[in-house]
């Protein structure tokens, strides 16, 4: 006669042969006690057996949660690091557009500088009329002045050279305002020149920047609709794999069940990279 597990026993078994050794043995002494009409052995053996098939089936499914919830912390690690990167990756190359974009503008705003002050020196050699072109009243008026002092007329002298003086010096202050007026005119054009300029570089960097955002943002969507595809893949697999857990008492091998899928998660974190 066989000797009948305790509890106790069952409750230290811990591998799969020696689960499948014990079934066996209590089925077999099960079958030949009823044979033998032995019954009431009969019956602790099927209580023995009813009791160890209790207890592999709840092991069987706390490790089938355990698996499955490691599955699925993996995917998400995987997805958290995949983000990581993402992020690093997009923030470098946002990072490496401004600063160029803050060289183009840096070059851009000394070279204006350089042309303003360039231009600012030509306007002044340049700028017609670039001496006051003296009326026929001043002119009269030193004619006359020379004329009167050749003749030892020094008080009328005096007179009109105050008077020519006054005539130059209006004439003066006329022509340089108006040459003036005309220089900033032209220096404003140049500054509006380069405004525009600039403002046409702003714009190009602006462009850029947005096609940069959108890009990002598209790629973002897609990786994480990837990863909603992957954990909807999982989780069906994952479905599945209970389905069967439920379906099939724990006469089936482990093995049999969840233990033929031992790179799922692997598969699964893989799929993210894709």
């Amino acid at each position: 006669m066989c000797t009948v597990p305790t509890g106790d026993d069952i409750l230290r078994i811990s591998d799969d042969s020696q689960v499948q050794d014990f079934l066996r043995t209590l089925e077999k002494h099960r079958l030949d006690c009823e044979q033998s009409g032995k019954y009431d052995e009969a019956e602790l053996a099927k209580s023995r057996l009813d009791q160890l098939r209790q207890h592999e089936e709840e092991k069987r499914r706390e490790e089938l949660r355990s698996a499955q919830l490691s599955e699925r912390l993996n995917v998400e690690e995987a997805h958290m690091r995949e983000l990581q990167d993402f992020n690093d990756s997009w923030d470098a190359k946002a990072a490496e557009f401004e600063q160029h974009a803050a060289n183009l503008q840096g070059q851009l705003d000394n070279r204006h500088q350089e042309d303003h002050s360039a231009y600012l020196k030509k306007l002044l050699a340049t700028t017609e009329p670039r001496n006051p072109r003296w009326s026929k009243e001043l002119l009269n008026l030193r004619k006359i002045e020379d004329t009167v002092a050749r003749q030892k007329q020094y008080s009328e002298a005096g007179r009109v050279q105050q008077q020519a003086d006054q005539v130059e010096a209006d004439e003066r202050a006329a022509w340089q305002a108006k040459r003036e007026q005309k220089m900033t005119m032209l220096e404003e054009q140049s500054v509006e020149k380069q405004r525009k300029e600039m403002g046409g570089l702003l714009k190009r960097i602006q462009s850029g920047r947005d096609e940069q955002k959108q890009a990002r943002k598209a790629e973002l969507e897609r990786l994480l609709q990837r990863y909603h595809n992957v954990k909807a893949q999982l989780e069906s697999q994952q479905r599945i794999i209970q389905h069967k857990v439920e379906r099939y008492p724990v006469s089936t091998p482990r093995g049999s069940i969840h233990g033929s899928r031992p790179g799922s998660a692997m598969a699964s974190r893989a799929s993210l990279n894709k």
